[in-house]
């Protein structure tokens, strides 16, 4: 009778972690695309609705991988960090929306200005005040509004 027992118990701690199991994979790759309207609605939330900080957690995790380019090349041929200004996030987000909405047939010259000045907006905020720093974030967007945008 014990060793039945013992049988149910491990048959039913089998059962339980397949089934565990089953769940646990079964969340990690269910995501289902967006559809083409949910998809710009999201790009624009990121782009313009998160915080910067909110941003970074955002893309550090990669939603919807499948459907939005994650991709950067953080400050392009400018340096990342100016003289110890950590500018990069503020091009993560500048690439994220001018790759984005490039892919989504969205790019002209007015999202690319709108794009453009959050990345200004961005810059600012890292530069929390600093005057040397906001006069590096207006060279940086004086760069990309003449020389961004290209294909």
């Amino acid at each position: 009778m014990a060793t039945s027992t013992l049988r149910r118990a491990a048959r039913g701690a089998v059962a339980t972690f397949a089934v565990a199991g089953a769940l646990i994979a079964g969340a990690g790759s269910a995501s289902a695309d967006l559809s083409p309207s949910q998809l710009r609605s999201t790009t624009d939330s990121y782009l313009f609705s998160q915080s910067l900080n909110t941003f970074q957690s955002t893309r550090a995790q990669r939603p919807y991988a499948n459907q939005l380019d994650w991709s950067s090349d953080g400050c392009s041929n400018s340096p990342d960090n100016p003289f110890g200004f950590n500018l990069v996030k503020a091009c993560y987000r500048h690439d994220f929306g001018y790759r984005n909405y490039k892919r989504q047939g969205r790019f002209n010259e007015t999202t690319r200005l709108s794009i453009d000045n959050r990345f200004k907006s961005d810059m600012y905020t890292i530069c929390s005040g600093n005057w040397v720093c906001n006069r590096f974030a207006d060279v940086y967007y004086a760069a990309v509004r003449t020389f961004g945008g290209g294909s």
